[in-house]
């Protein structure tokens, strides 16, 4: 199992979500993304597709307005 970190700080939507899309493809199953995030519509849309993918998704706010999604390839 790895950790592989996508920065998108300063980045809109739909750019994150695009990126994470394509890093999951590359991920093994065990492995988890922590995507940084600090745009409001990419902390919706990056863990609700992280769901609707079956993956395990928990976010944590690191700072005001700056977010880590963490998702784990389940399949």
């Amino acid at each position: 199992m790895k950790e592989v970190r996508l920065d998108c700080l300063g980045e809109a939507c739909p750019v994150p979500l695009v990126k994470a899309e394509n890093k999951m493809k590359e991920l093994e199953i065990g492995d988890i993304l922590i995507v940084e995030i600090d745009h409001s519509c990419a902390m919706k849309n990056v863990p609700e597709w992280g769901r609707k993918q079956g993956y395990n998704v928990e976010i944590e706010e690191v700072d005001d307005g700056e977010w880590e999604v963490f998702m784990e390839k389940t399949k």
